[in-house]
């Protein structure tokens, strides 16, 4: 029989954080403290009620031996029965919500390993977003509650576990979430066989078709894991039929560190509708489109005018610049891998096969949503933007110069509750380099500080995940763009609309105005190149 969700350790690290916090928010200390116990809330009556378990399996992914995966097994107790839709391969059943929906997810876990699981994207309360130190052991459940807040859009779902988040993503703990609102409803987009996740992930096999992770050493966990196999949906070589009227791709980077950039392969456009966890205003058209870990695009594609038997294959892009400039075998922005597929190589992602005609096509509509576009008027902090500095002394990926410490924030990490505050992440690494001493400032006392000089300094592409609610980007900057392959990647990044991951080139400084707003408590932001996140690249802001 499954335990609950009572163990002295995580119950002692609860107690702890809630304790630690107590002096800034002492009420709100007091009453989490009082819900340690994790029951199932008989005040909150739930519209959409699911049992989600992690457990250990074996799936068809090559010819020949079934590979070894962790997989997500979903089902459905309560609420509509599109609420679950399965996905091929190892990932997890796709949950499909409705803004407003009350959801319960009962979570257990049958793996060998403690797990937790994180609603990326989401804005959920601070017990409820898949934080580490909530992760439970094998035979244990944690019960999730939370209002769906977030307006239509595509979100996913995946491991959190503090130093197994890459390994556990990698084996398969990950599974997409679509939400959906009245003003979607209204725009009529394409829909049911017409709307089409397209989940990218790069891995690699051993001979007899067990997935292989991590063979050469720190400098691959510093480039981060890069396969030299794609999967589709969790499955090689797709090839999707299609027919000819336009249909909706809900494309999301589920690599976990390979950055795609995406085209097709006769230079038609591209036409976003979507990005993060959010339909843009309006429709935008990019030659190319940049897609880092965690990210997510929805595009628009007609395939209208194109002859049946015909194909359109999606690529991966040529680019550079997102490497690290060093010595031995990582020196140069094309990342070339011992063997595989290297960062900024150009190789083919999936085929559309045109396997159908009709006459039958939705128009794409010219406004898709409306929102409010956040500027300095809006912000607490205007003139005071909070730092958010990216590093890789020493070989270590870290945040403000210090490392991942499970409940500790520092000064600059405090955030006033129901403000919104205008972010800037910069690439220290760039501005720093050849200065010596950290110095002070905000976010780099005590704890996980480094010292001693800045040693050995590289400078390369972060993908920057903040967890709570999704932000917009005010700016970009980019220093010393001559000669540092920028320019093959700049008219790629979508700065409108809502995000909840941006990637940080080389030398840029990326401006951003975020809400904190509703709930208090422990929020994570980190590097999305899961090896990085592992080895210490995340940092908790405090909300109170």
């Amino acid at each position: 029989m499954m335990a609950h969700f009572d163990d002295k350790r995580r119950q002692f690290l609860q107690f702890a954080a809630f304790g630690t916090a107590a002096a800034a928010w002492p009420g709100f200390a007091l009453a989490e403290m009082a819900k340690m116990t994790n029951a199932p809330s008989s005040a909150f009556k739930p519209d959409v009620e699911i049992e989600l378990t992690a457990r250990a399996g074996a799936v068809s992914i090559k010819p020949g031996a079934a590979t070894r995966v962790f997989q997500y097994q979903g089902k459905l107790l309560k609420g509509p029965a599109s609420t679950l839709t399965g996905m091929p391969g190892y990932l997890g059943p796709t949950l499909n919500l409705v803004h407003g929906q009350k959801v319960r997810i009962i979570f257990y876990n049958q793996l060998a390993e403690s797990t937790v699981a994180h609603w990326h994207g989401l804005h959920v309360p601070q017990k409820m977003d898949g934080h580490p130190m909530y992760a439970i052991n094998r035979g244990e459940r944690y019960v999730y509650e939370f209002e769906v807040k977030n307006p239509a859009g595509t979100n996913w779902y995946h491991a959190h576990t503090h130093e197994m988040t890459a390994t556990q993503v990698y084996q398969g703990l990950a599974g997409l979430i679509t939400i959906t609102d009245e003003q979607e409803q209204k725009l009529e987009l394409p829909s049911g066989e017409y709307d089409l996740p397209i989940v990218i992930q790069d891995r690699r096999f051993t001979s007899d078709n067990q997935l292989l992770y991590l063979q050469h050493g720190m400098q691959e966990r510093i480039r981060g894991f890069l396969g030299d196999t794609i999967l589709i949906n969790g499955q090689i070589d797709r090839i999707i039929p299609v027919k000819t009227r336009a249909y909706r791709l809900r494309l999301f980077n589920g690599s976990n560190s390979r950055i795609y950039k995406l085209g097709w392969e006769d230079g038609t456009p591209l036409t976003a509708i979507g990005t993060d966890g959010a339909l843009l205003e309006k429709p935008e058209t990019f030659p190319y489109i940049m897609l880092a870990p965690a990210e997510r695009v929805e595009l628009w594609v007609d395939f209208s005018g194109r002859e049946p038997g015909s194909d359109l294959v999606l690529h991966s892009l040529e680019y550079h610049g997102v490497m690290p400039h060093m010595g031995g075998g990582m020196r140069g922005g094309r990342g070339m891998m011992r063997d595989g597929l290297g960062q900024g190589s150009k190789f083919p992602l999936v085929k559309f096969h045109i396997a159908g005609k009709t006459s039958e096509s939705p128009q794409l509509p010219p406004v898709l949503s409306k929102f409010k576009r956040l500027t300095d008027r809006d912000v607490a902090n205007p003139d005071k933007p909070i730092q958010i500095g990216l590093s890789m002394m020493h070989m270590s990926p870290e945040l403000n110069h210090r490392s991942f410490e499970m409940l500790a924030v520092s000064e600059g990490e405090k955030i006033p509750v129901d403000t919104i505050q205008k972010i800037k992440i910069v690439q220290e690494d760039h501005a720093m380099r050849g200065r010596r001493g950290m110095g002070g400032g905000d976010g780099r006392e005590g704890g996980g500080r480094r010292g001693g000089g800045m040693g050995m300094m590289m400078s390369m592409a972060h993908p920057i995940h903040l967890h709570g609610q999704q932000f917009q980007i005010l700016s970009r900057l980019i220093q010393d763009q001559h000669g540092s392959g920028y320019e093959t990647v700049k008219d790629g990044f979508i700065n409108s609309g809502w995000k909840d991951t941006v990637l940080v080139m080389p030398g840029e400084e990326v401006t951003i105005i975020k809400p904190f707003q509703d709930y208090t408590g422990l929020y994570l932001y980190h590097c999305h190149n899961l090896e990085h996140e592992d080895m210490g690249m995340m940092r908790n802001f405090l909300v109170s």
